[in-house]
């Protein structure tokens, strides 16, 4: 069934083959001779797909900074509060499951999704074949990158047996599905959280929920462990958070006789992140504890997980303070 459905994928691309670049030659004859696939099936597909002058024109735009306040106003607002709260509501069973299972909370598997899809909402305008295609051939600057996610992708079509997967819509990065996963993610990190027999991230939000929680399971989720906090720098140096790196660590003991002083009560032992973000007329400092490292093997961005932090914390008093209110 699930080679059928493959080759279901490579007949509706079929179209008649165009000379392809050296690299994409490459690529099939790799793909034949290390996975097994029909060479002129990919080179069927692959003949069809167009290189996209936007998708790159994006991925550049991406990497510009944008203010803190600006970024955290894209995700922490009435109207992600307002859909978190009902997503929260609609799946609690499988979000409490996932807690249960993986010790993961419910505010930051809803806030991932929030920020990522707009709770399955905004699933993606691009073909993500053809996105995964011009970053591999056309964007040097990662384009190993993107030849693995592409190899991912195809290997993702034959092992799930999706069938439609030459018309799946995602992000301009290949991103996919309620949790926008990336190909190699999706076959490391999916899981089967409603039991239908599939790892459908594209259609199941329970799949999305719980395979959320088992990527940051993976990548080193604590139960019950901090995840940033805001500082005071009384008299002290701001050194410690000049630099951008996420493999900075400092201990609590080491930053504290620096000035740096963290409200709550956290070991001194604790190896924590410095993070600066920089709004439009002032500075914040934060620390990074693990869970915050981790959230970032989700997206290598600061201002991601920090939004990820905000959101979540809002959406859990937002559902709270409404409980407790309710009749």
């Amino acid at each position: 069934m699930l080679l059928i459905a493959y080759y279901c994928l490579l007949a509706l691309l079929a179209s008649p083959a165009t000379p392809s670049p050296p690299a994409i030659d490459a690529f099939i004859e790799e793909m034949a001779a290390k996975h097994g696939f029909d060479k002129s099936e990919l080179e069927v597909a692959f003949g069809r797909v167009r290189s996209q002058k936007t998708i790159i024109e994006l991925m550049d735009r991406a990497v510009e900074p944008k203010p803190w306040d600006e970024y955290r106003n894209l995700f922490v607002n009435p109207e992600k509060l307002e859909g978190g709260e009902r997503f929260w509501r609609d799946h609690h069973r499988a979000l409490e499951r996932a807690r249960e299972r993986y010790g993961v909370p419910e505010e930051i598997i809803t806030a991932v999704i929030g920020i990522e899809s707009h709770y399955g909402r905004h699933l993606g305008r691009f073909n993500v074949l053809e996105a995964l295609v011009t970053l591999a051939f056309d964007y040097p600057r990662r384009s190993g990158t993107f030849r693995l996610e592409l190899e991912h992708y195809l290997l993702l079509a034959r092992e799930e047996g999706i069938i439609g997967l030459e018309s799946t819509r995602g992000s301009y990065a290949g991103a996919m599905g309620i949790a926008q996963f990336m190909p190699g993610s999706y076959r490391r990190y999916a899981i089967d959280f409603d039991g239908d027999g599939r790892r459908d991230l594209l259609r199941s939000a329970e799949d999305a929920i719980g395979s959320v929680a088992n990527y940051f399971t993976a990548h080193g989720w604590q139960s019950d462990q901090p995840i940033a906090a805001p500082v005071q720098i009384v008299g002290g140096s701001t050194e410690p958070f000049q630099s951008s790196r996420l493999s900075t660590r400092y201990r609590l003991e080491e930053l504290k006789a620096l000035g740096v002083e963290a409200p709550g009560v956290y070991a001194l032992d604790s190896r924590v992140i410095p993070v600066k973000l920089s709004n439009r007329v002032d500075t914040e400092y934060w620390l990074g504890f693990d869970n915050f490292y981790v959230i970032t093997r989700y997206n290598q961005s600061t201002y991601y997980a920090m939004a990820v932090h905000q959101l979540a914390a809002a959406l859990r008093e937002r559902v709270e303070a409404n409980t407790a209110s309710a009749p």
